[in-house]
């Protein structure tokens, strides 16, 4: 269908592509799971290169499996020799059950893009495929009356397997996000809105390049021309038109700018037709997990779960706190200390920087941290506000002329904030929260802001592992807030893990 088309009633106009014209149908649609949120291939692109790389990740599927099964031969013998007699045995039933993993991998949608979007959702395919695997193997062994099969040899193959299938989706993973982000494998969609919200939605893609998307163009009412930068390319009504001609392979609808008898046409006609199709609500910052989708004659409703953090939670988040704080105390102590010597050799003044923070519920408490800066610095602070790179509350200088040479080394592997495990200790401070505030923040905020008064501070958190020092005041709320509305001690686990990686980095740090 040519892009060219005027009508907008016409029922033809709703008629996307033709049977004939359509590049992609039904399962071709459904990319790999280097697909899954991972392979983001172009609709310019032919069909055989996205075949070819659902296959490529088929055989390095495969070869991990069979890496997984020799892993657990290896094991099996060194924890419990086998006569060979045994091990072809074993090795006959492997490969007589490969159509259960296969089967497995299909039922699970291991390589369907939206059903792996999330590391955690891609390790449980992976895992209930092998477990169907392993069932067909067992089952298998049953209706041949093997008993060679032992229960140590199955444990050994469900876990050899399943890891070296996990370690291949990650480094899968990190290939092709590295290939989004230079722009080699970016799909063409437009954005179904004209308002601020669909611009806004335009500028979060262009922030995020990993995510695989090139915005081309906005589809809506009004005059066809620039708008946040991108052009408006028509009216809804030439949609399939307009899809064709920018060789897009969806399309993301701002749900605040489009009619909802419209959204339910574009949706139905769409996605007949092989397009992708994103809704776009006004809720943000809600994470995925807490949606359930449910309907009520006939509407999608999204029930929110609410966030938990009393009973048998808060009482795991302290003993991991403690237990946390009380290692990395005891495995630092000798880094404290040389930093405290060198400290003292390097300037005048204290050991330790002493302030007053906000805690939770708006209490009061000292915060301590090996000091990096002049004796003098708060003094000197008022005289270098025109230095000020931060926007709102924060107060931030790249390179501030009050840190001492020491210092510098201490903020950039983030080893001046090892005093506040004694916090934590405490109970005043846990090991993951928002940044602990200064009084005088705290009195700029609005209400919103304020939100985040209602946990405890941390040692780290979404701020300091999303960019520290290089985000905006905006951002930094926007972070906090998250944590605090979407709390759970997977979040803390995780946040701490990458922890790791931005300290040892240096990266974000003043």
């Amino acid at each position: 269908m040519s892009g060219k088309t005027t009508s907008r009633a016409a029922p033809a106009d709703w008629n996307l592509q033709t049977q004939r014209e359509r590049r992609w149908v039904g399962t071709e649609r459904e990319l790999s799971s280097v697909v899954a949120e991972e392979l983001s291939v172009p609709a310019s692109v032919p069909r055989l290169r996205s075949r070819r790389a659902k296959q490529l990740l088929m055989t390095a599927d495969a070869v991990a499996a069979l890496v997984g099964v020799f892993v657990a031969f290896t094991l099996q013998f060194l924890l419990r020799p086998v006569p060979p007699s045994i091990v072809a045995q074993e090795l006959l039933l492997s490969l007589a059950s490969i159509p259960f993993f296969v089967f497995g991998a299909g039922l699970n949608r291991m390589y369907l893009a939206r059903a792996n979007e999330r590391s955690g959702q891609e390790l449980r395919n992976i895992l209930n495929s092998v477990m169907i695997g392993l069932a067909g193997l067992v089952t298998l062994s049953f209706i041949i009356q093997n008993s060679a099969l032992s229960r140590l040899w199955v444990v050994l193959l469900a876990c050899s397997i399943s890891t070296a299938l996990f370690i291949n989706r990650r480094v899968a993973r990190l290939v092709f996000a590295r290939m989004r982000l230079s722009g080699k494998m970016a799909r063409r969609i437009v954005i179904v809105g004209t308002d601020a919200h669909a611009v806004g939605l335009m500028h979060t893609y262009e922030r995020n390049p990993g995510l695989g998307y090139r915005v081309v163009g906005f589809i809506g009412e009004g005059d066809i021309g620039e708008r946040g930068g991108v052009t408006v390319l028509g009216p809804i009504g030439q949609i399939g038109g307009i899809l064709e001609e920018q060789d897009a392979v969806g399309a993301v609808v701002s749900l605040a700018s489009v009619k909802s008898e419209d959204v339910n046409m574009l949706t139905r006609q769409l996605t007949e037709s092989g397009y992708h199709v994103a809704l776009s609500s006004s809720l943000r910052d809600i994470d995925v997990e807490r949606l359930r989708p449910q309907q009520l004659d006939g509407r999608t409703m999204i029930y929110v779960e609410p966030v938990l953090r009393g009973g048998w939670r808060a009482i795991a988040k302290r003993a991991f706190d403690i237990g946390l704080a009380s290692s990395i105390l005891l495995l630092s102590l000798p880094v404290m200390l040389l930093a405290a010597v060198s400290i003292r050799l390097d300037s005048r003044g204290p050991m330790l920087f002493s302030q007053t923070r906000v805690g939770r519920n708006g209490d009061l408490f000292r915060l301590s941290k090996l000091r990096t800066m002049v004796v003098d610095a708060e003094e000197r602070k008022a005289g270098l506000a025109h230095l000020n790179e931060s926007d709102g509350a924060l107060f931030k200088i790249r390179n501030d002329p009050r840190i001492t040479r020491v210092g510098r080394v201490l903020r950039k592997f983030s080893i001046d904030e090892l005093p506040q495990l004694f916090s934590v200790m405490r109970g005043t401070m846990s090991m993951v929260g928002p940044r602990p505030a200064l009084p005088d923040e705290v009195a700029q905020w609005d209400a919103t802001t304020a939100e985040r008064l209602r946990v405890l501070p941390g040692l780290t958190g979404m701020w300091q592992v999303s960019g520290r020092s290089d985000s905006s005041f905006d951002e930094y709320k926007r972070l906090d807030l998250y944590y605090v509305d979407n709390w759970s001690l997977k979040h803390d686990l995780a946040i701490c893990v990458k922890t790791i990686r931005v300290v040892l980095s240096g990266s974000g740090a003043v």
